[in-house]
């Protein structure tokens, strides 16, 4: 059985890289028996309505605004980190919730031979575009306004990486969505998604997102303005100095800024989140394996 390339925690995240075989049966099967355990099954309004989702792309486009030579390559140096590898030479690349658009840009600085990158987000979209015209000379990528639920072998081929970190959760149908990024990986090929660590708290959260992307400047204000003070005091009570965990918030981050992490934690709606032991029973009977 192929072997995985490489396993992450990082604060709620779960980061699980595989390397896949073909699909058998048994994916289809645990997807069922995964189904028929809980209320895995969205409403299909969360799955296609873009507005019942928050905005992530308008948060994107104001990070995308302070992209520099450094958060390049700390995005470059993290994607690196998570596929054990700092060369994505004759690899293909497939950047599912392309978001600021700059992983599709470190793939491309790696050597990737070629990126596609879709989103639903239409400012994600012309955001992704707009980087990878800013900052790359060749013509091997192709950024797409498409929804994961919406894709099919018929539009697209398998590919060497399919990465999307920190966005199948979101998707109204996270168990779904995930299925949909595997069957986009060649055979030996990998697949790199971050999920939300399921927590006790996961409840609490997701009233909470929810509140955030439909209250309106004052909802949001309060929400965000409580829960930096939460933080502020939780470092402080442990002795931590915050703001310097703030200025050096980027370096294992993939790139991000504290303030943009921030709003997208707190609007992350929808929200799902799942156990490593979850994970593991859909993806390894599919020929995934966790190392």
């Amino acid at each position: 059985m192929p072997e995985l390339v490489h396993c992450l925690a990082i604060e709620n995240f779960l980061a699980y890289a595989p390397s896949l075989r073909k699909q058998t049966p048994e994916l289809a099967a645990t997807i069922h028996a995964l189904n028929s355990t809980g209320p895995l099954v969205k409403n299909d309004s969360l799955k296609f309505d873009q507005n019942t989702h928050f905005e992530f792309g308008k948060n994107w486009a104001e990070y995308s605004k302070n992209i520099d030579d450094t958060e390049i390559n700390d995005a470059r140096h993290e994607l690196a980190r998570l596929l054990a590898s700092g060369s994505l030479e004759g690899k293909t690349f497939f950047d599912i919730g392309c978001g600021s658009g700059i992983h599709s840009l470190s793939a491309l600085l790696m050597g990737a031979t070629s990126v596609r990158a879709i989103d639903l987000d239409p400012d994600s979209v012309s955001t992704t575009r707009s980087v990878l015209e800013t900052r790359w000379d060749g013509d091997n990528y192709q950024v797409e306004q498409m929804n994961i639920f919406d894709t099919n072998a018929n539009l697209f081929p398998t590919f060497d990486i399919v990465y999307s970190w920190g966005v199948l959760h979101h998707t109204g149908d996270m168990w779904g969505a995930i299925k949909k990024a595997a069957s986009f990986v060649s055979p030996g090929g990998i697949l790199a998604i971050a999920i939300y660590r399921k927590t006790p708290l996961c409840g609490f959260w997701k009233k909470e997102k929810w509140l955030f992307t439909n209250g309106g400047p004052i909802v949001r204000g309060i929400l965000t303005a409580t829960y930096i003070a939460i933080k502020i005091l939780r470092d402080i009570v442990r002795l931590k100095n915050p703001m310097k965990k703030i200025l050096h918030y980027r370096e294992g981050t993939r790139g991000m800024h504290w303030k943009f992490d921030v709003v997208d934690w707190l609007g992350g709606y929808p929200y799902e989140s799942a156990s490593l032991d979850e994970i593991r029973g859909f993806l390894e009977p599919s020929g995934f394996r966790l190392t």
